[in-house]
């Protein structure tokens, strides 16, 4: 399907191309789509650049999650260097035809932290994409740790007010989560980044299709000096 004449290209950035459309929806009380997504998480892992962190685009996250063949998966995620990192972020889409790109109804973020050999799944919308993330946690792990990694629903985890901004939850909860790792972290397994995300994520998630236009708008700018 081919992009209308209006629907231009706005701005390039790492592997990420974002057109005119993307800003209504950050405009309006949309669903974020795929693009907005990585565009974000790219931006992360920009600002919290490190071999220790590793931030996985939708795409891929979606393609471990429901490659049906495990020789190919394989040699897929090796040349990904998942072991070599302390914390992996992916995102969860609940879509499950690997024809049709950029489906799903619900964003939701799973994270792989090493030193707790833990898979957290933080939900906005009451658990709904467990599922899914838990079809992620078991494609992925064998090619992230050796042993059995474990796999805990974080009940805590902030949850929206509408049906629309599970993404902005997702971005919300993986910006905490990158700060609080870059920061230094925590030595407590039982506290990890769950109070950071449940005191700055209902606020953030406020502002952040904002905040993220603003970055858009900004980013643009600097190409064109």
């Amino acid at each position: 399907m081919g992009y209308s004449s209006d629907d231009d290209k706005i701005l390039s950035y790492n592997d990420v191309v974002l057109r005119r459309s993307d800003l209504d929806i950050l405009n309006g009380p949309n669903f974020l789509n795929d693009r907005v997504i990585e565009f974000y998480l790219s931006y992360l892992s920009t600002v919290h650049a490190s071999p220790a962190i590793s931030v996985i685009p939708p795409s891929i996250a979606f393609w471990i999650s429901n490659c049906p063949d495990t020789e190919s998966l394989k040699d897929f995620i090796e040349p990904l260097g998942l072991r070599d990192s302390d914390l992996l972020i992916f995102p969860v889409n609940d879509n499950t035809n690997v024809e049709l790109a950029g489906g799903g109804l619900h964003w939701s973020l799973l994270v792989y932290y090493r030193e707790a050999n833990s898979f957290y799944h933080h939900d906005s919308l009451m658990g709904l994409n467990q599922w899914s993330a838990k079809q992620l946690f078991e494609a992925v792990s064998p090619f992230v740790c050796d042993g059995d990694a474990i796999y805990r629903e974080c009940s805590d985890t902030p949850q929206q007010k509408n049906g629309y901004d599970c993404g902005v939850y997702l971005l919300g909860v993986a910006q905490v989560i990158c700060q609080w790792f870059s920061s230094g972290g925590v030595k407590n397994r039982d506290e990890l980044w769950f109070n950071d995300v449940k005191e700055s994520v209902p606020d953030l998630a406020n502002h952040l299709r904002e905040d993220i236009l603003g970055l858009i708008r900004r980013l643009i700018s600097e190409k064109s000096e």
